[in-house]
């Protein structure tokens, strides 16, 4: 009778799995977190009942249900955030890789403690040791998937890395299901079952140290990228600095020379010239400078604003620009 529940349980390790997809990601649900997780926990639990009872009644292995259940699951965990398919994706990649070696590590003390083993799942104690397993690697994984892994996907400047990482999991993954045994007894073979032991670990702690190289190097890649900009925007104040001060300086000139023009206005006007008076105005108008540098009460985008705009001029090229940006809230 407890073979009934074998099954059942082996497939509920699917439980700490999509637990431990949302940690990084939860902050990009779009819906609330009290609406989804008890009704997610309870389906979940009801699906892998369900199922296991499926794997019962025909004498099927377990992840031949798994595969469909996983892939459905997945769609509904990429519907159900608003953050970029890619890092979705990869997070689920990275779940089922890890959790795939855990699998095989299971098989082997399985195959160590059960010899006897006929059926196409792991014994009730070896499918509860794969269950603590699971939960266990989701507790150590707590603190760097909310915290690292999770400022990382919040962070925009180096969405391109999320194309190149899901290579990664999805290797441990074929290598695993490349592992399992068509025939339990194969591994019963000289010393394949040892050899499958130490492969088993070895490729879970490849694929923990991978992973945490990846954020080492993507976390490095953001900073350096967050400095560029930093320096950009330094160098557009800069520039705008300088307009700034070309501005000021045309302006002093400009009122300096105002008295000599009110002077050659009086002149003028006191013998009559009149023709004489609007020409010297028309151009004196046209040499005052431009003094249109201020664009809106937003210091920062005042500032991008009149980098390009003196840019453009320096060019030649015709700027215009209309900005409405309130100066910022201050905290508190």
């Amino acid at each position: 009778m407890t073979n009934v529940f074998c099954p059942m349980i082996e497939l509920g390790a699917i439980i700490p799995g999509v637990v431990l997809a949302y940690f990084p990601i939860k902050k990009h649900l779009k819906l609330s977190k009290l609406r989804l997780f008890p009704v997610m926990i309870l389906s979940l639990v009801c699906l892998c009942t369900l199922c296991g009872f499926v794997c019962y009644r025909y004498n099927l292995k377990s992840f031949v249900l798994a595969i469909p259940i996983v892939l459905a699951l997945s769609a509904a965990y990429c519907c159900s955030l608003k953050t970029s398919m890619w890092k979705s994706v990869s997070v689920l990649l990275a779940v089922c890789g890890v959790f795939a070696c855990i699998a095989s590590i299971t098989r082997a003390v399985d195959s160590i403690t059960f010899p006897q083993n006929t059926t196409p799942w792991f014994e009730i104690k070896s499918a509860v040791l794969f269950n603590i397993l699971c939960w266990m690697f989701v507790i150590l994984a707590w603190y760097p998937a909310t915290h690292g892994v999770s400022e990382l996907l919040d962070d925009e400047n180096i969405a391109q890395t999320w194309y190149v990482f899901w290579i990664l999991p999805i290797v441990f993954i074929g290598l695993n299901l490349f592992m399992i045994p068509n025939n339990r007894q194969t591994l019963y073979t000289g010393r394949i079952l040892q050899g499958y032991i130490i492969i088993s670990l070895a490729l879970l702690l490849l694929l923990a140290w991978f992973i945490a190289i990846f954020l080492v190097m993507a976390n490095n890649l953001n900073r350096n990228a967050r400095l560029q900009q930093e320096n950009h925007f330094l160098s557009m104040q800069r520039e705008r600095y300088e307009n700034l001060k070309t501005a000021i300086e045309d302006a002093r000139q400009a009122r300096h020379d105002m008295r000599h023009h009110f002077n050659q206005i009086s002149a003028l006007a006191e013998s009559g010239q009149w023709d004489q008076i609007k020409e010297y105005i028309s151009g004196a108008v046209e040499r005052i400078p431009n003094l249109d540098v201020h664009f809106c009460e937003n210091r920062a985008a005042d500032s991008v604003i009149g980098y390009y705009c003196a840019l453009a001029r320096r060019e030649g090229i015709p700027f215009q620009a209309q900005a409405a940006l309130p100066l910022p809230m201050a905290d508190g």
